[in-house]
């Protein structure tokens, strides 16, 4: 007869933040390793900058045009992986049955969504790095406080995770894989990406200059292109959709 405490590895749950730590890099090996992921994450945003950076294609005001691109690109690789690349990803996830078995191991349900967080969080800054040596190559001369930025960039991935996590927990997986290309395509043209949005109607710029990506691209170009402190009326608008985002998240997600 074995005696008690023979065993090695003892049985059990690893200790939560291990558990965490390793869903998270799994979550991260498996977006990276993802030939769409990396078109919405790293390719798209590439080409634009790259294209928009060297060819007088849109009138981007006075200056240079890497000035202006530089953070409107940023802020869409936020929305490309925070949004688009985890709705889709989830959406997946979710019919396939991986959330269900996810949620019945050891693992609690808010550390998972902890561990996708973490993956976003790691993809963006990856992202980051890339874009950013690429927009120095071209001539970019940033302004204003790394403080700044950071928070825009927080709560921008804040606002668009729930805002991803709300989509892929309601919608099935077609219809999310649908709407979050949709809604990428029409944010990229419409969102103050790479096209001002006073080029629009001036009721069209009302309603644009409250979305998430315009919001986060202005408060980027604020601090960046004018050496502006932290913008705190980006920052509201960006705080109060993540609340929300959040908020509808965490009350219709369904796991199954």
């Amino acid at each position: 007869m074995t005696a008690t405490g023979t065993y090695s590895p003892k049985p059990g749950a690893a200790p939560l933040p291990r558990m965490i730590a390793a869903q998270a890099a799994l979550e991260t090996k498996m977006l990276l390793r993802n030939g769409e992921q990396l078109l919405l994450t790293v390719v798209i945003p590439t080409l634009l900058l790259v294209l928009f950076s060297t060819v007088d294609i849109v009138d981007t005001g006075e200056g240079e045009a890497v000035d202006f691109l530089a953070p409107g690109v940023l802020a869409l690789a936020v929305m490309s992986t925070a949004f688009t690349g985890q709705a889709i990803a989830t959406g997946f996830e979710r019919r396939y049955g991986v959330l269900k078995r996810l949620a019945s191991s050891p693992l609690p349900r808010w550390a998972l969504m902890t561990a996708k967080t973490l993956s976003v969080l790691v993809t963006e800054v990856l992202q980051i790095a890339l874009l950013t040596g690429i927009a120095f190559a071209l001539g970019w001369s940033p302004r204003g406080g790394p403080f700044a930025v950071l928070v825009l960039l927080v709560l921008g991935t804040a606002a668009f995770s729930g805002l991803g996590l709300l989509m892929a927990g309601t919608l099935k997986a077609e219809a999310t894989l649908a709407a979050a290309n949709l809604v990428f395509l029409l944010l990229l043209v419409g969102g103050g990406v790479v096209v001002p949005l006073d080029t629009f109607p001036d009721a069209a710029q009302n309603v644009l200059g409250l979305l998430p990506v315009s919001v986060l691209s202005q408060g980027l170009r604020d601090v960046l292109q004018d050496g502006a402190g932290l913008p705190w009326g980006q920052v509201a608008v960006l705080a109060v959709w993540a609340v929300a985002g959040l908020a509808a998240a965490g009350r219709f997600f369904r796991w199954e």
